[in-house]
């Protein structure tokens, strides 16, 4: 198996033009064909010498690999799937709204934190994605060159793989890379303490908080996850940091039925989340296999919403995309592979 290119940082790519004996700048050459041409081969990287290619070419390859399957919904939106690690491939969604086209991507195969909810917390872990793998989705989906934004939302736990998001997060933004400001990237994550802060102080994207309960046993429930870092201590991390400019600190609440969605979980939420700049997005329950859970009705959710916004936190309800081809929120789950 050759060595991906794609995935590396400038750093990490001069090592490789030391190594095959071609200067520096070379570095800065790969970069470019890699992350601005979107090249899927070393051949077509014509400034680089034709020796230099060839050897090159002995131990490496672009990493470039098309998605295995592409499944379109009613509503515009795309699910794509990859190959992943382990016995599980992985899964992409573009979400096209008016002016916008948003990649959700994912981070690992499966999950580990166990949210009751989640179909792709269900199937268990099966591995981290690479930075090469993480990247491949944003490069090689069918609208690639129309992204506005990324979020990763996708299966697992972005801040559980933080390296290889880190790195693709600098490549993302880096003036050698794509050159996103990072206003344009979203990172979800279930609260994991030491990984947040990290993220939070090293780079400058969008963070969106899995909350679902403003009581701890009730969340815990839900998300095991509460147990290590329960939801009042990452808020406490969360207001040590400005998100009043240019970062957004955000809120996920999937709402269901008889469980959080009455009047008293909407105070309570508000009461934790006093005194952070902050916006909820209040999000239907899509329905998985085996769950006895319900989704909300939508009048409890406009009532939920309202409340919270009277309080002063704002509050919206997320659209529901995807949900025909098994691509909305919760629903993402692969697919296990034949190594027969």
């Amino acid at each position: 198996m050759k060595t991906p290119l794609i995935g590396m940082t400038l750093e990490q790519l001069r090592g490789v033009a030391a190594e095959i004996g071609l200067r520096p700048f070379a570095a800065g050459q790969m970069a470019r064909w890699l992350y601005q041409k979107r090249v899927t081969d070393i051949g077509a990287m014509t400034d680089i010498p034709a020796a230099g290619r060839l050897r090159l070419e002995e131990n490496y390859a672009t990493g470039r690999e098309l998605p295995l399957l592409r499944t379109l919904s009613s509503d515009g939106t795309a699910k794509y799937l990859f190959r992943g690690v382990g016995d599980r491939d992985v899964e992409a969604v573009m979400i096209p709204d008016a002016d916008r086209a948003t990649l959700c991507i994912s981070s690992q195969a499966g999950c580990r934190m166990g949210c009751t909810f989640c179909m792709t917390g269900r199937q268990g872990f099966h591995g981290q994605l690479t930075a090469a793998q993480i990247i491949n989705q944003i490069l090689s989906v069918d609208e690639s060159e129309a992204l506005t934004n990324v979020v990763f939302m996708g299966m697992g736990e972005p801040t559980d793989n933080l390296s290889a998001v880190k790195e693709v997060i600098g490549i993302l933004t880096a003036p050698w890379g794509l050159a996103w400001s990072p206003k344009r990237i979203t990172v979800s994550t279930i609260g994991n303490i030491p990984a947040l802060r990290d993220l939070i102080e090293t780079t400058k994207v969008h963070i969106a908080l899995s909350l679902h309960s403003p009581f701890a046993p009730e969340r815990e429930g839900l998300m095991p996850v509460q147990r290590a870092w329960a939801a009042a201590d990452v808020l406490a991390l969360v207001r040590r940091y400005d998100w009043s400019h240019q970062r957004r600190f955000s809120v996920e609440y999937i709402m269901w039925e008889g469980l959080n969605d009455d009047m008293r979980h909407a105070e309570a939420l508000a009461r934790l989340l006093r005194g952070i700049h902050c916006r909820v997005n209040l999000i239907r329950f899509h329905a998985i296999p085996g769950s006895p859970l319900h989704t909300a009705p939508e009048a409890r959710m406009v009532a939920f919403r309202d409340r919270l916004n009277e309080l002063g936190i704002t509050a919206t309800i997320r659209a529901s995309r995807g949900e025909d081809i098994m691509a909305a929120c919760g629903m993402l789950a692969g697919k296990k592979r034949d190594n027969s």
